[in-house]
């Protein structure tokens, strides 16, 4: 998860996505050498076998957790950087491997990706996990290097775990499922690289799936139908004249009076702001987050604003402030805003059902808005193709906001998550492959 304090979210409509597009794969797909064939093409002999029960699920799930539990701790030792995942992507290309999945390497930089063909027909779903860690920079006052402070090892975790208990029930399994695991999602660089890559494509994918950890309790799920999270957007002024560099200060600090939200200075402020994304129409169901910093004749900003049909609101504010300083003043948006993540309402409301009928009623609570100071570029999929994305509770009983909420230096999240989210997602997965949309 991308984490900038001081930009602004907006929300999202609660509709299907409007922006999907197809992308052709070409010769950047050749050349990255993703070649898994057929992505439907079922193993033989699957006819007539039930399909993948919860149950079997479970039990796969209670032989596996210790070793995942391990597999974690190794990840979580050894955290890179965005772009750096060496390490991390030869782990996981290993226990693909050894599980029986046929893995390609090197996919959009060090992107994995692992494809588990069923016995059965079925529909193409993909699962994402992100691998890299939080930069020093991205760590809430900093740090000396590079950390897993976002859970990034767990999500990767919890994808290798499905995919194991998959390949052991695979005789049961319909269709195909293709798990990526993604470089570089902190830089919102990573998800872009693997598309170019053509693995969409290539595989065929119908629709995708993601967990990220949230603070929310360990054993809770969040789901978030028509919402996400926001996008981003960037704006430089650059002034002239002698009084330049103060003038400067004070177009900062206009601009930045056009938030609607602050970034939380306190677990009571990181509390309420929890409870205020649970919150139908809350505060939070529309925002603008800036942060505008001056530096001599300059005025940098970004801001996130949900919905993101407020970016072009928000730029005619910044070009109407900035237009007061005179011909003296230019204006620049040096690219298109990052899109928000908007996960289509019907998948997530499914995602729901399937949760409280196999983990229990308890289990699932549903945001009525978006976190207003984190992005993914996890949205640059569900642009192409629906799919869900859905917050994993990892706050132990006790432990202080801070613990359980991305990138603060003392996050610690309850590793009983960790079969949790397998459980969840390796059932929610082999259902969507037998086509079991609305269920």
């Amino acid at each position: 998860m991308n984490d900038q304090a001081g930009e602004t979210v907006t929300r999202p409509k609660k509709h299907a996505l409007a922006r999907r597009t197809l992308l052709t794969a070409g010769a950047t797909a050749a050349a990255a050498g993703i070649g898994w064939g057929a992505a439907g093409t079922a193993v033989a002999g699957g006819r007539g076998r039930r399909p993948v029960a919860q149950e079997a699920v479970d039990a796969e799930v209670a032989r596996l957790e210790p070793g995942l539990i391990e597999l974690r701790r190794d990840i979580h030792q050894h955290p890179e950087a965005p772009g750096q995942e060496e390490r991390t992507a030869g782990v996981v290309a290993r226990e693909l491997r050894a599980a029986g999945l046929a893995v390609a390497t090197g996919v959009g930089g060090h992107g994995v990706v692992g494809v588990l063909r069923g016995t059965r027909p079925g529909r193409t779903v993909a699962y994402r996990a992100d691998m890299d860690a939080v930069p020093p920079g991205d760590i809430v006052g900093g740090g000396p290097a590079a950390a897993h402070l976002c859970g990034h090892d767990i999500h990767t975790t919890v994808a290798l775990g499905a995919a194991q208990v998959l390949a052991r029930l695979r005789q049961h399994l319909s269709g195909t499922v293709v798990f990526l695991f993604q470089p570089a999602e902190e830089a919102l660089a990573g998800a872009r690289a693997m598309i170019d890559a053509g693995v969409l494509e290539r595989t065929r994918v119908e629709e995708i799936h993601a967990l990220h950890c949230g603070p929310f309790p360990v054993g809770r799920f969040a789901v978030t139908p028509g919402y996400g999270l926001p996008g981003q957007d960037r704006a430089e002024v650059t002034l002239s004249g002698p009084d330049a560099p103060d003038a400067a200060r004070r177009l900062a600090a206009e601009i930045g009076a056009l938030a609607t939200v602050t970034p939380p200075q306190t677990p009571a402020d990181l509390e309420r702001m929890v409870a205020d994304v649970q919150t139908p129409e809350g505060p939070l169901a529309r925002f603008v987050a800036v942060r505008a910093r001056a530096q001599e004749a300059k005025v940098s900003v970004s801001y996130r604003c949900w919905p993101q049909e407020r970016y072009a609101e928000v730029r005619a504010d910044i070009r109407r402030l900035a237009g007061a300083y005179g011909a003296a003043a230019g204006v620049s948006f040096p690219a298109e805003p990052f899109p928000a993540m908007v996960c289509p309402e019907p998948d997530a409301r499914a995602l729901a059902r399937h949760l409280h009928h196999t983990l229990g009623a308890d289990t699932v609570t549903e945001l009525h808005a978006a976190f207003p100071f984190n992005g993914e570029d996890f949205a640059l999929y569900l642009d192409r193709v629906p799919g869900t994305y859905t917050f994993l509770g990892v706050r132990a009983p006790g432990a202080p906001i801070t613990a359980c909420y991305p990138h603060y230096p003392d996050f610690a999240p309850d590793e009983r998550a960790i079969g949790i989210g397998v459980r969840a997602m390796a059932g929610w997965v082999a259902q969507r492959t037998r086509g079991s949309v609305n269920q």
